[in-house]
């Protein structure tokens, strides 16, 4: 269990990593530059977000799954929103010191403003509704056990994202690292991701947009992860990124990112790695979309099943990460959570 929940984590950082220089740009720029990235690749010059960033360094997407799940740590298993809230905004004013362009998103930092406004936590988030919430949830999935994951998602998230849209992206992800650090096989996760959704989606505060865990079930489809894996129907690697780029969406959409995230998930079930690197090639928020799935990936297949040499270069480009000791902390919340009597 321990590797799973080291995997998992260790998973958002590589597809967070392979996806940081190809972040933002166009499908065909990622194809004819990378083909598929098929390394860790420094910052382009030409990309706004990430250039000068060294090859192998996350990005925000790792960084507040960090703090997070130190939050959800030091409070036994509860994200005490203001803490919480503090953190993330002391992270933001150390990335400006840097240099960083990479930066708190949309939601959050209208959730995070209002919130040093002094309104309410309660009320902050209510019209968060994109990512940010599912590119940071994944250590809850590790912290959580699958029955009370909707909950724990909804509680974490409430701060920045309290919209039914934003919740059921999150409680998919979460639900799908969950049951895989259980040891469940991804097949089965993928069902739980999407009843974790339908959940999710009842909520928070009413905000527009398209039922998440409709378009997971649709793009699982679209790519071919509902038939057998020998089925001639069965979408080619090349032929399902370009389904999901074209057809599913890679933006900040929370109904475009978590669905695209767990379909490339689907192709790749038992090797994070071409999970992530695949993933990082989709192009449009592919760093946060490829941390979400190797998030959902390494959760099954464990972090000793990455090439030793290519979790060595990720640790020496993100010193002081310690995702080993995040890990241990939330299964030992987890392993509290689950003696409970209900």
């Amino acid at each position: 269990m321990l590797d799973r929940a080291v995997g998992a984590l260790g998973g958002l950082a590589l597809g967070d990593a392979l996806g940081m220089p190809t972040q933002n740009f166009p499908r065909s720029v990622i194809r004819e530059r990378f083909g598929v990235v098929d390394d860790f690749h420094p910052g382009p010059d030409d990309n706004e977000i990430s250039r000068g960033l060294p090859a192998g360094r996350v990005t925000d997407d790792t960084d507040q799954a960090v703090i997070l799940g130190r939050s959800f740590v030091a409070g036994g298993g509860r994200v005490e929103p203001r803490a919480f809230a503090d953190a993330l905004l002391a992270w933001e004013e150390r990335m400006r010191a840097e240099g960083s362009l990479d930066l708190l998103g949309p939601s959050t930092r209208r959730a995070l403003a209002l919130v040093a406004e002094g309104v309410s936590p309660d009320e902050t988030g209510r019209w968060g509704d994109t990512n940010g919430a599912a590119m940071r949830i994944a250590p809850i999935g590790v912290g959580v056990p699958l029955a009370g994951i909707v909950d724990a998602v909804e509680q974490a998230s409430r701060v920045t994202h309290h919209t039914g849209v934003a919740i059921a992206g999150a409680a998919a992800i979460a639900a799908a690292v969950s049951s895989g650090v259980e040891g469940r096989p991804l097949a089965e996760s993928l069902a739980h991701a999407i009843d974790a959704a339908r959940l999710g989606a009842e909520r928070g505060s009413y905000v527009p947009g398209a039922d998440v865990a409709t378009r997971i079930e649709w793009a699982l489809h679209l790519v071919g992860a509902s038939a057998p894996p020998a089925a001639a129907e069965r979408a080619r690697p090349d032929e399902a990124l370009d389904l999901v780029y074209r057809l599913v969406g890679t933006g900040l959409a929370t109904q475009e990112a978590v669905p695209a995230a767990l379909a490339l998930a689907s192709l790749y079930p038992g090797d994070v790695w071409e999970a992530c690197r695949h993933a990082a090639s989709l192009g449009g928020d592919c760093d946060t979309i490829a941390a979400m799935t190797g998030a959902v990936v390494g959760a099954h297949v464990g972090w000793v099943s990455v090439p030793a040499g290519v979790r060595a270069r990720l640790t020496a480009a993100n010193p002081g990460l310690a995702l080993d000791g995040l890990a241990e902390q939330l299964i030992s919340v987890r392993s509290g959570a689950a003696s409970r009597p209900r």
